[in-house]
């Protein structure tokens, strides 16, 4: 019996699993795209192919893991290397996808209904 990629990659979204639909342009796509994003399990490809014509689909874990690189690229641990980007971009894209964020899972991040 064979199995599809996608079934055993099991990150599938799920019943429950909620899409964010966030408009990216500008200023705040071209600093997303310049970010290095690890295990980021697909998000980084659709992140170099998105336009920022349309809205771009986020579940919860992508909105997790983009939050915590834009974290690390405003604020670099000692030694820790990152390319030069626009700040005030990355911070306003945090800011919105963290507002997003809290507004959909509380600011402890344990859901809301």
């Amino acid at each position: 019996m064979r199995k599809s990629a996608s079934t055993l990659s099991g990150l599938r979204p799920g019943k429950y699993d909620r899409k964010h639909q966030v408009l990216i342009q500008g200023a705040e796509l071209r600093a997303l795209k310049q970010l290095d994003l690890a295990e980021s399990f697909g998000l980084d490809r659709r992140i170099e192919r998105y336009q920022g014509k349309r809205s771009f689909g986020l579940y919860r874990w992508d909105l997790e893991g983009l939050l915590d690189a834009l974290s690390l690229a405003l604020n670099p641990p000692a030694g820790y290397y990152s390319p030069p980007t626009n700040k005030r971009a990355i911070k306003k894209l945090h800011d919105r996808l963290q507002t997003e964020y809290d507004s959909a899972y509380g600011k402890s991040g344990m859901g809301v209904g």
